[in-house]
């Protein structure tokens, strides 16, 4: 029976009183008990003395703490002979006590033990119930306050949508009755004119005296029939669409993105970084791999695009010309002609006075953007431009089934000064793409 007692005495000696658990880095009060280092420094948490001993209530002025390293070495032994057992659930793992208050402060369970260390003496501390209580009516209070910003927020959504209709309807109005106008006046033009012609073919079929019988006539009203051109009625639509805090929105998708050097074109110069590209003055002597791009000046983004949705934003600044969008990891990077959706390329190209896209070329409806945000939506197979300066819409591709993987694509077509810049997401070096 010796053993076992042997046994439970080391494991008594190597406790903490105050924590009842192995002591962690032990250490000695002046009227000689030990407790952890940790333990001791939250009972005595009062900036000033004196501080009295948790075991015998010994005062003493000062935090006269020594190490007793002994003791540690033996705590160590207790440790390896005798394991701590797993810790219930709702039951504290220092004190092996009950959990039955909560310290708002620290935002912890506590257990008696826990009260009585003197480590929460200035804290909030509040019964597990009533804590709990008040925790849940704190969560239905923001549930409700998400629900009333979300509605507000679908109804201003709503007017803004019922205002842009109203406009490019007000437009519509404006625009059809003269192009209407002038689509009857020149028609009535063309019914007077085929019928004076139908006239005059039928007058030279006749003998010269026919002919000139009642000439004047004729070209007087050959005179009277005189083409007018149409109005030129302005085509340009003036309504932007520009939905409030879809930029925002769009940004908590943002994470990271760099470019990709085996992919560059030789004319494009790329910055240390690998955010910033330009097109240089002279052709750079570079591998012609598969991988790189040539003749097109273009070069891809490093990260793989295979799901969710992302979104990044590109400084243009004033160039005369750009393109930007995704393409196909396996498209052919030597093509010579046009790049397309058909060929595995969705980009949207700016060339000064209009864009180009795939599907269409248009007229800007304002000034070019400095800096453009792209957003793609993989699965739902949604790409789509925007100028992050004011939000408005730039363009949209029709839905497309995307498959396998995408990398964005960058191209300054135009030689720039000024290089074109991948921003960086919200919280890096400066403030200039995320997955989902």
């Amino acid at each position: 029976m010796a053993a076992p007692d042997l046994s439970t005495n080391l494991q008594e000696e190597a406790t903490c009183a105050i924590c009842l658990d192995y002591f962690t880095d032990p250490v000695m009060t002046d009227c000689g008990h030990n407790f952890c280092r940790e333990c001791i420094r939250r009972c005595w948490g009062q900036p000033e003395g004196p501080y009295a001993c948790p075991e015998c209530r010994e005062l003493s002025p000062q935090r006269n703490l020594r190490p007793n390293r002994p003791l540690a070495k033996m705590a160590e032994m207790a440790r390896r002979l005798h394991p701590p057992s797993p810790v219930p659930q709702g039951v504290c793992a220092a004190h092996r006590e009950p959990l039955a208050a909560f310290c708002a402060d620290e935002l912890r369970l506590l257990c008696a033990a826990c009260e009585r260390s003197g480590e929460h003496w200035a804290h909030r501390v509040r019964p597990l119930q009533e804590a709990a209580d008040d925790l849940k009516k704190m969560v239905e209070s923001q549930r409700q306050n998400v629900l009333v910003e979300f509605e507000r927020l679908r109804r201003l959504l709503v007017e803004e949508e019922q205002r842009l209709l109203q406009r490019l309807e007000e437009e519509e109005l404006e625009v059809l009755p003269p192009l209407r106008e002038s689509a009857a006046r020149l028609e009535q033009q063309s019914t007077q004119l085929a019928q004076l012609i139908e006239e005059l073919e039928g007058r030279c079929q006749l003998p010269a005296l026919g002919l000139l019988q009642d000439v004047r006539d004729i070209l007087c009203r050959v005179q009277d029939v005189k083409l007018q051109p149409p109005e030129v009625v302005p085509m340009e639509m003036r309504t932007v669409c520009r939905v409030p805090g879809l930029v925002e929105a769009l940004r908590r998708f943002r994470g990271d993105v760099t470019l990709d050097p085996d992919t560059a074109n030789p004319e494009l110069v790329l910055s240390e970084d690998r955010r910033s590209v330009r097109r240089g003055d002279l052709r750079q002597a570079l591998p012609d791999s598969p991988e790189r791009f040539d003749p097109g000046p273009c070069v891809l983004g490093r990260e793989p695009l295979t799901s969710g949705r992302h979104y990044w934003e590109v400084e243009v600044g004033e160039r005369a010309s750009w393109a930007l969008g995704v393409c196909r990891d396996n498209a052919n990077r030597k093509e010579k002609g046009e790049l397309f959706a058909g060929n595995g390329f969705w980009i949207l190209v700016f060339l000064g006075s209009y864009y180009n896209s795939s599907e269409r070329a248009f007229a800007p409806l304002r000034d070019p953007p400095r800096r453009v945000g792209i957003f793609l939506d993989y699965e739902a197979g949604h790409l789509s431009f925007y100028s992050a300066t004011d939000g408005s819409l730039l363009y949209a591709f029709p839905e497309t089934p995307f498959s396998g993987t995408l990398r964005a694509l960058f191209s300054p077509l135009s030689s720039s000064p000024t290089p074109m810049t991948i921003c960086r997401p919200k919280g890096g070096p400066g403030d200039m793409l995320a997955s989902q």
